[in-house]
């Protein structure tokens, strides 16, 4: 880490005390990153950026302000600290703001075993734009492909630094490196054409895919769409395809994110210690996992982070909770908080796992006889207090077992506590991705197509 930011954030909080605050927390990032875009084998935009951001929040009895600024002069810092205190002077009382007690902190942790950092080298541009150009090249190369709308490659570096007027000290580095490609197949307009994608992204540039490989995923996904159209109108079982299954289950942690559950706008609000998942389903965080993007030693308030069982062997177990939440719902908090520069922390899950299936997606293919299989979706119509649900989906139709036909324009809905306790999970989930979820089966959901 950069040893400018441990005294930034130590700068900063010494500027919130002579300004009149009683207590405050401090944030500084430090960042760069750099992205190649190519098409038709040229260089098409490149951008690179590096900065330095810090945040500030500071705290006059229950009241609280947050600022952020890119300038890390002192007398930025100065000025950032009396705005703030002003601010919070001004603002409404909340008897849940504070910090965490000195008791309650991380005060030891092993940031090397976590692999957040590649310590190779920053890639050169030329390096990241030959990735690029073998993408598209690779996708261009397969039969039925038209042209590459995009091909790109990237690479980022962060260092994080937290203290607060607690006693709370600590930061760390992430590195990530992308590559992604999006086809088309088809001429002219409309649904003559139609387009998919692919893309990686690894915290080490020795685990990415090879850059060929993910330009033939995009391609062979983006040929198998070809002549998509309709599908039957009806109630029938759904595939949701492991790119996107993760949506459901990103359905369910914001429906017990404890802000939601705090203003009892969540149609999971009456569910603790209830059956949301099918019995044998459980959904674990493990936020120390290696070379995960998620991983974190402690959360954005010090609090030394842990595996949570989330939902064990289907029933829920907790909300997922900062301080400020859990102090509103009189619990204690699960380490979740997360922040930026800009803004107070607000409770977030990292890495989640759901309990995978004995089968393959071909196999819940077979089982379900006749549906859908949804790779991708748009739109999005979700009531966050009763969990009515519908969204816009394109795959393919199945009949006896077997992928029949690609399909387009249509909607699937339902509601989602009905469906998560009948989800049948598959056994492809990605073991390098932040939120482990495979495919995921679930029946009678109402599709409006043709």
């Amino acid at each position: 880490m950069p040893e400018t930011l441990a005294p930034l954030t130590a700068q900063l909080l010494e500027a919130a005390k002579r300004a009149g605050a009683d207590a405050a927390d401090a944030i500084a990032v430090e960042g760069r990153s750099l992205s190649i875009d190519v098409r038709q084998g040229r260089l098409e935009q490149a951008e690179r950026s590096e900065g330095t951001d810090i945040g500030l929040r500071v705290m006059v009895g229950q009241r609280q302000a947050c600022v952020s600024a890119s300038d890390t002069r002192p007398e930025t810092m100065a000025e950032m600290a009396a705005r703030a205190v002003a601010m919070a002077r001004e603002a409404p009382e909340d008897p849940t703001i504070g910090l965490a007690d000195p008791s309650q902190l991380a005060t030891a942790w092993d940031i090397t075993a976590l692999e957040l950092a590649d310590p190779a080298p920053e890639p050169a541009p030329g390096t990241l734009e030959e990735d690029a150009r073998r993408a598209e090249a690779a996708a261009l190369a397969v039969p039925g492909i038209s042209q590459v709308q995009s091909a790109s490659a990237g690479y980022g570096r962060r260092h994080i630094h937290l203290a607060a007027t607690n006693g709370f000290a600590g930061g760390y580095a992430r590195t990530d490196r992308a590559l992604s490609c999006v086809a088309i197949t088809g001429t002219g307009t409309g649904s003559a054409m139609e387009r998919d994608y692919n893309g990686e992204m690894r915290i080490f540039q020795a685990d990415l895919p090879d850059a060929a490989e993910i330009g033939r995923i995009a391609a062979e996904r983006t040929v198998a769409r070809a002549g998509a159209r309709k599908p039957k109108t009806g109630a029938f079982p759904v595939l949701f395809d492991e790119r996107i299954a993760v949506s459901l289950i990103g359905h369910l942690l914001g429906a017990i994110n404890g802000n939601a559950i705090a203003r009892g706008a969540s149609w999971l609000r009456d569910a603790m210690g209830e059956q949301v998942l099918p019995a044998g389903l459980s959904l674990i965080e493990d936020p120390h996992r290696p070379r995960i993007a998620g991983s974190r030693p402690f959360d954005a308030e010090g609090l030394p982070t842990r595996r949570n069982a989330i939902v064990e062997n289907g029933i829920l177990q907790h909300w997922i909770l900062d301080l400020a939440t859990a102090r509103k719902l009189g619990l204690e908090s699960s380490a979740n908080a997360a922040r930026g520069t800009s803004a107070p922390p607000s409770p977030s899950a990292t890495n989640v796992a759901l309990t995978q299936g004995g089968k393959s997606r071909e196999q819940l293919l077979a089982d379900m006889g006749t549906g859908l299989l949804v790779t991708s979706m748009i739109g999005s119509s979700i009531n966050p207090t009763t969990g009515d649900y519908s969204r816009g989906a394109a795959g393919f139709w199945v009949e006896n077992g077997q992928i029949a036909y690609p399909v387009n324009e249509c909607t699937i809905a339902g509601n989602l506590r009905d469906m998560l306790k009948t989800i049948i999970p598959a056994n492809d989930a990605r073991p390098h991705l932040s939120r482990q979820v495979p495919s995921l089966l679930v029946e009678g959901l109402t599709l409006a197509g043709e």
